[in-house]
């Protein structure tokens, strides 16, 4: 029986545990805390993941590795790949870790992007707002995410005040700054390539975010079929470029019909939850099926479905579980504030039905304002 190691043991992990369970995986899973949620469902081995004899333990169990959070250290996971193969590879993580190393290579395949500089000192910092203009964006280039390691500078005032938040990092995770984008909408392509070099996409996800953390995502997204095109030419340039193989998402900002590259994610994605109960394969399952080098599973979409991210902590389940379409996933965590616990999915057979279904949820849960943009989006 083949067993997979997963660096990580947060829901995705869990997740990626369950979706395995039907193909006859075993899994273990590294973690640096003892109630890791995916721990509850595979072994959990506990250490440091710089901890060469932890990763020593971890290699000697499993027969292919993967990872399920983007900051598990790209040295760490070309250790392990020295001992066991590690998809996707050290390079695509390492990649993705680096918001300049991400932009640039954004930047030489063609995809648009908006407007960069790397800040290593206050200097480049008032250089680089002075060429990019206000609004902007200054954010450490690494370990930053869910809108973490973030200052939006909205005019050449708030310069100071963004290198007194950030200022002392650029020495260590580095710091990037980024035109600001007045964008319309924010869309994900979440695709998967295999080992044999196979390319496959889910349809194109719509996004909502509160706070830097994603609330809501639609599929499939309210798109034609040029911009889909566009959106998933720019997915397998870079799957191609990176040899990638696993699920992975790339983020887009989208307005007047024009995409920007927001970052990649090299890793199954919080906006592609819907896909467990909404398309034939679940990105869960193609990422296995993809890291284990067996076919690709079929990804379009079995209705329409929308995906609520539960945060800080879990409502009521009855509601959603009334709805004939309602799928309710408890991640097992304890509540705490900005913590992502859950998630449910509503899918219906069309548009219509999916907008009753949300707002029977949205007002019997309390969550009118949650569920109204992508009612008025589907509306």
């Amino acid at each position: 029986m083949t067993t997979v190691g997963i660096l990580g043991g947060g829901q995705l992990a869990r997740m990626l545990a369950l979706s395995g369970a039907p193909l006859g995986l075993r899994f273990r899973v590294l973690d640096t805390v003892a109630d890791a949620c995916a721990g509850q469902f595979a072994p959990l081995i506990v250490g440091d993941y710089r901890d060469t004899a932890a990763l020593a333990a971890f290699s000697a169990q499993v027969d292919v590795a993967t990872f399920d959070f983007e900051n598990v250290p790209a040295e760490s996971a070309q250790w392990l790949s020295e001992r066991a193969p590690v998809f996707p590879s050290p390079r695509a993580l390492a990649v993705a870790q680096d918001r300049l190393a991400e932009k640039t290579l954004f930047r030489e395949l063609g995809i648009p992007v908006p407007p960069f500089a790397d800040v290593p000192d206050r200097a480049a910092l008032d250089a680089a707002v002075a060429a990019i203009g206000t609004p902007c964006i200054l954010k450490t280039r690494r370990l930053g995410y869910d809108g973490k390691g973030q200052f939006r500078i909205k005019s050449p005032a708030d310069v100071a005040a963004a290198w007194d938040a950030l200022g002392a990092q650029a020495a260590t995770v580095g710091l990037i700054l980024e035109g600001f984008v007045a964008f319309e909408r924010e869309l994900s392509v979440v695709a998967v390539r295999g080992r044999d070099g196979a390319f496959r996409t889910w349809p194109l996800t719509e996004n909502w975010h509160v706070d830097g953390v994603l609330s809501a995502s639609l599929a499939p997204a309210r798109t034609d079929a040029d911009l889909q095109a566009r959106a998933i030419a720019h997915a397998r340039a870079l799957a191609e470029a990176l040899d990638y193989v696993g699920v992975f998402a790339l983020e887009l900002f989208c307005r007047d019909g024009t995409l920007l590259a927001n970052e990649l994610a090299p890793r199954v994605h919080n906006s592609g939850h819907w896909t467990i109960e909404g398309s034939e394969t679940s990105q869960f399952e193609n990422h296995l099926r993809a890291v284990l080098g067996l076919p690709l599973g079929d990804t379009r979409m079995v209705g329409h479905a929308c995906m609520l991210n539960w945060i800080g902590a879990m409502p009521a389940a009855d509601a959603v579980l009334r709805e004939p379409g309602g799928h309710w996933h408890d991640y097992g965590k304890e509540p705490r504030e900005g913590r992502k616990v859950g998630h449910a999915t509503l899918r219906a057979d069309d548009t219509a039905a999916l907008v009753d279904a949300l707002a029977r949820v949205g007002a019997a849960l309390g969550r009118e304002a949650q569920v109204a943009p992508v009612i008025a989006a589907l509306r």
